[in-house]
């Protein structure tokens, strides 16, 4: 018997949030069928919405000055702050967002490069974690950052 494939694309509104679509397919012919009841089909379609996440960060502090081996001091540096924005630029609400961010926090011979003084939140909840138990915390080498610029 013949077939034939098509795609159906569904365009969905913004005002309305639905969580599922349903579609009637019915087959019509100008021919004599024998058994016309297999012409339909009812389907239900789950709707999962695709968000349109913009992740931005800022600083105060955009050049930080790095000691030669041997001249590192303990004392602590300039205190920046530095902001992160997480905007939903979709118009579908966007649910339990977790955000993960690694700070760098060990330099030469175990120096502390970066200490998080506070955490100011907005509109959501931090948590500041040391690394996991069993986590290994690589140092990072004083010659690799002779290769990067940011």
């Amino acid at each position: 018997p013949p077939q034939v494939s098509f795609t159906l694309e569904l365009e969905f509104s913004c005002s309305i949030l639905l969580d599922h679509a349903e579609v009637m397919l019915q087959a019509t012919s100008d021919s004599t069928e024998a058994t016309p009841e297999d012409n339909v089909v009812k389907l239900s379609v789950p709707i999962r919405y695709e968000p349109d996440l913009f992740l931005s960060s800022n600083t105060n502090l955009h050049r930080y000055e790095v000691h030669p081996l041997g001249t590192f001091t303990h004392s602590s540096g300039p205190e920046f702050t530095t902001t992160v924005k997480v905007q939903n630029f979709g118009c579908y609400p966007i649910q339990n967002v977790t955000l993960h961010m690694a700070l760098p926090a060990l330099g030469h011979r175990q120096a502390t490069i970066l200490s998080v003084t506070h955490v100011l939140a907005d509109n959501a909840t931090c948590v500041l974690q040391p690394p996991q138990e069993g986590t290994q915390v690589i140092p990072v080498p004083p010659e690799d950052l002779l290769h990067t610029d940011r």
